[in-house]
């Protein structure tokens, strides 16, 4: 064989391995990604299924905080409702306003406040809620990593012809999400 034609199969080699190598990672990140959204949405569903719990037992102490309870049925009820990763994040958000407001509502109450069931589901809230909060960092660390793989060169020249698409962080999307609750109590 002639000089010529072993440097072209071996550039051809090269980029035939630079493709599969390419593609193994992207689809690696992709994967990655979905499996820490998984992770995330085990914990959002352990809190999701506490939350019927807990508004039961804080409705048996006061009815006439019946907006707040209101609020966190509303946001579970758009969470179920909600199509897309943003739509989603919303909702999560209000139900952790929500949450909030009913953890800043016991604080009026103290028989609620020593209630076994109570105190037990607001440990388990808590804790599901700092899950959710690494979790979230874990999937947002994955989903930046695999979208500036997506856009560097000359990863993106492969990935946009076989189709990878960039992932979407799960974010609070609303700056009124982000102030604390305001909590008033009027009996």
């Amino acid at each position: 064989m002639s000089p010529l034609i072993l440097s072209i199969v071996g550039v051809v080699l090269l980029v035939v391995v630079f493709l599969i190598v390419t593609y193994n990672a992207l689809v690696r990140g992709k994967t990655r990604v979905g499996e820490a959204w998984a992770d995330i949405d085990v914990q959002l569903k352990r809190r999701f299924d506490l939350i019927p719990n807990l508004i039961e037992t804080v409705k048996g102490y006061k009815r006439h905080e019946a907006g707040t309870l209101e609020k966190v049925t509303a946001a579970r009820t758009a969470i179920l409702q909600a199509k897309t990763l943003e739509e989603r994040g919303k909702a999560e958000g209000a139900l952790s306003r929500g949450l909030q407001g009913i953890f800043a509502v016991a604080e009026n109450y103290p028989d609620l406040k020593a209630s076994a069931n109570f105190v037990e589901l607001q440990r388990e809230l808590t804790d599901t809620e700092d899950k959710i909060q690494a979790s979230r960092r874990f999937y947002n660390g994955l989903v930046r990593d695999y979208n500036i793989r997506l856009k560097v060169f000359p990863t993106n020249l492969v990935a946009g012809s076989l189709g990878f698409k960039a992932a979407e962080f799960f974010e609070i999307a609303d700056a009124a999400e982000r102030e604390p609750v305001h909590v008033s109590f009027s009996s």
